[in-house]
Protein backbone atom coordinates (compact mmCIF):
# COMPACT_ATOMS: atom_id res chain seq x y z
CA UNK A 1 0.00 0.00 0.00
CA UNK A 2 2.71 2.49 0.68
CA UNK A 3 4.97 3.48 -1.82
CA UNK A 4 8.18 5.43 -1.49
CA UNK A 5 8.17 8.76 -1.00
CA UNK A 6 10.18 11.79 0.84
CA UNK A 7 7.74 11.26 3.85
CA UNK A 8 9.09 9.34 6.46
CA UNK A 9 6.55 6.16 6.64
CA UNK A 10 9.27 4.20 8.70
CA UNK A 11 6.72 3.74 11.48
CA UNK A 12 4.69 1.00 9.45
CA UNK A 13 7.80 -0.85 8.34
CA UNK A 14 8.93 -3.98 9.44
CA UNK A 15 6.36 -5.11 11.41
CA UNK A 16 2.89 -6.61 11.49
CA UNK A 17 0.17 -3.73 11.96
CA UNK A 18 -3.48 -4.41 13.59
CA UNK A 19 -5.79 -1.99 12.02
CA UNK A 20 -9.62 -0.61 12.25
CA UNK A 21 -11.30 1.28 9.23
CA UNK A 22 -14.47 2.09 8.77
CA UNK A 23 -17.37 2.30 6.03
CA UNK A 24 -19.42 5.53 6.60
CA UNK A 25 -21.75 6.13 3.37
CA UNK A 26 -24.16 8.94 2.96
CA UNK A 27 -26.51 8.42 -0.02
CA UNK A 28 -24.75 6.89 -3.19
CA UNK A 29 -21.36 8.26 -1.51
CA UNK A 30 -18.85 7.17 1.00
CA UNK A 31 -16.32 8.85 2.74
CA UNK A 32 -12.67 8.07 1.88
CA UNK A 33 -9.70 9.73 3.14
CA UNK A 34 -6.43 10.71 0.22
CA UNK A 35 -3.17 10.17 1.45
CA UNK A 36 -0.14 11.56 -0.46
CA UNK A 37 3.10 9.12 -0.88
CA UNK A 38 1.53 6.18 -0.55
CA UNK A 39 -0.28 3.39 -2.85
CA UNK A 40 1.66 2.55 -6.08
CA UNK A 41 1.10 5.87 -7.91
CA UNK A 42 1.79 8.11 -5.11
CA UNK A 43 -1.52 8.57 -3.54
CA UNK A 44 -4.41 6.60 -2.56
CA UNK A 45 -8.09 6.72 -1.49
CA UNK A 46 -9.31 4.70 1.19
CA UNK A 47 -11.74 4.59 4.45
CA UNK A 48 -10.29 6.28 7.12
CA UNK A 49 -9.34 4.42 10.71
CA UNK A 50 -5.63 3.53 11.89
CA UNK A 51 -3.82 1.67 14.01
CA UNK A 52 -5.06 -0.19 17.47
CA UNK A 53 -2.88 1.32 20.40
CA UNK A 54 -2.06 -1.13 23.47
CA UNK A 55 -5.31 -2.08 25.62
CA UNK A 56 -7.58 -0.33 23.41
CA UNK A 57 -10.59 -2.05 21.88
CA UNK A 58 -10.94 -1.69 17.93
CA UNK A 59 -14.38 -0.12 18.45
CA UNK A 60 -12.50 2.47 20.77
CA UNK A 61 -9.89 2.76 18.20
CA UNK A 62 -12.18 3.37 15.19
CA UNK A 63 -14.25 6.07 17.07
CA UNK A 64 -10.46 7.63 18.40
CA UNK A 65 -9.42 7.26 14.47
CA UNK A 66 -12.55 8.74 13.54
CA UNK A 67 -12.07 11.60 15.48
CA UNK A 68 -8.62 12.47 14.47
CA UNK A 69 -9.27 11.98 11.03
CA UNK A 70 -12.39 13.28 10.16
CA UNK A 71 -13.83 15.38 12.59
CA UNK A 72 -17.06 13.12 13.12
CA UNK A 73 -18.01 11.08 16.10
CA UNK A 74 -19.46 7.81 14.98
CA UNK A 75 -21.11 5.14 16.18
CA UNK A 76 -19.75 1.36 15.36
CA UNK A 77 -22.71 -0.68 14.04
CA UNK A 78 -21.09 -4.07 12.91
CA UNK A 79 -18.38 -5.82 11.79
CA UNK A 80 -18.13 -6.43 8.06
CA UNK A 81 -14.28 -7.98 7.19
CA UNK A 82 -10.98 -8.66 7.21
CA UNK A 83 -8.61 -7.56 4.97
CA UNK A 84 -4.88 -8.10 4.58
CA UNK A 85 -2.05 -6.38 2.83
CA UNK A 86 1.42 -7.74 2.73
CA UNK A 87 4.15 -6.46 0.62
CA UNK A 88 7.98 -6.30 1.11
CA UNK A 89 7.96 -3.53 3.86
CA UNK A 90 4.27 -3.36 5.34
CA UNK A 91 1.86 -6.10 6.42
CA UNK A 92 -1.39 -4.78 7.61
CA UNK A 93 -4.28 -6.46 9.06
CA UNK A 94 -7.16 -4.72 8.66
CA UNK A 95 -10.43 -4.76 10.68
CA UNK A 96 -13.19 -3.48 8.80
CA UNK A 97 -16.50 -2.02 10.39
CA UNK A 98 -19.91 -0.30 9.19
CA UNK A 99 -20.37 3.03 11.26
CA UNK A 100 -22.92 5.74 11.32
CA UNK A 101 -21.80 9.56 11.96
CA UNK A 102 -23.90 10.96 15.51
CA UNK A 103 -22.05 14.28 15.72
CA UNK A 104 -20.05 16.49 14.14
CA UNK A 105 -18.87 18.16 10.87
CA UNK A 106 -16.44 16.38 8.43
CA UNK A 107 -13.09 18.30 8.44
CA UNK A 108 -9.71 16.59 7.65
CA UNK A 109 -7.77 16.10 10.78
CA UNK A 110 -4.08 15.47 11.39
CA UNK A 111 -2.33 12.07 11.67
CA UNK A 112 -0.35 12.17 15.35
CA UNK A 113 1.78 10.15 14.11
CA UNK A 114 3.43 12.44 11.31
CA UNK A 115 4.19 16.44 12.63
CA UNK A 116 2.01 19.31 11.06
CA UNK A 117 4.57 19.96 8.51
CA UNK A 118 4.29 15.86 7.20
CA UNK A 119 0.94 15.36 6.77
CA UNK A 120 -0.07 12.31 4.62
CA UNK A 121 -3.68 12.69 5.13
CA UNK A 122 -4.60 15.79 2.40
CA UNK A 123 -8.34 15.69 1.72
CA UNK A 124 -11.50 14.08 3.43
CA UNK A 125 -14.39 13.85 1.00
CA UNK A 126 -17.82 11.60 0.50
CA UNK A 127 -17.26 10.36 -3.09
CA UNK A 128 -20.06 8.82 -5.24
CA UNK A 129 -19.99 5.08 -6.30
CA UNK A 130 -19.59 6.63 -9.80
CA UNK A 131 -16.81 8.74 -9.33
CA UNK A 132 -15.28 5.59 -8.05
CA UNK A 133 -16.06 3.57 -10.79
CA UNK A 134 -14.33 5.68 -12.91
CA UNK A 135 -10.85 5.95 -10.46
CA UNK A 136 -8.25 4.00 -11.57
CA UNK A 137 -7.82 0.77 -8.90
CA UNK A 138 -4.12 1.35 -8.23
CA UNK A 139 -5.31 5.02 -6.68
CA UNK A 140 -8.07 3.63 -4.11
CA UNK A 141 -8.00 0.86 -1.34
CA UNK A 142 -8.23 -3.05 -2.22
CA UNK A 143 -11.83 -3.29 -1.31
CA UNK A 144 -12.40 -1.35 -3.78
CA UNK A 145 -10.72 -3.64 -6.72
CA UNK A 146 -13.26 -4.43 -8.15
CA UNK A 147 -14.34 -1.23 -8.88
CA UNK A 148 -17.07 -1.28 -11.21
CA UNK A 149 -19.25 -2.03 -8.27
CA UNK A 150 -18.04 0.21 -5.39
CA UNK A 151 -20.96 -0.13 -3.18
CA UNK A 152 -20.75 -3.70 -2.98
CA UNK A 153 -17.42 -2.73 -0.36
CA UNK A 154 -20.44 -2.73 1.88
CA UNK A 155 -21.00 -6.58 1.24
CA UNK A 156 -18.02 -7.96 1.44
CA UNK A 157 -17.55 -10.42 4.45
CA UNK A 158 -14.71 -13.03 5.49
CA UNK A 159 -10.87 -12.64 5.06
CA UNK A 160 -9.70 -10.63 1.68
CA UNK A 161 -5.58 -10.86 0.96
CA UNK A 162 -3.83 -8.54 -0.82
CA UNK A 163 0.40 -8.35 -2.14
CA UNK A 164 2.47 -7.12 -4.61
Amino acid sequence: MLASSNKDLSVFTGKVRVRVCGLLTKGNTILLIKHSSIGQKGHLWAPPGGGIDFGESAEEALKREFLEETGLKIEVKEFLFVFELINKKHHAIELFYKVESIEGKLSLGEDPEFSKSAQIMVEASFLSYDEISRMDPKLLHGIFSDAKAPEKALELRGLFSFKY
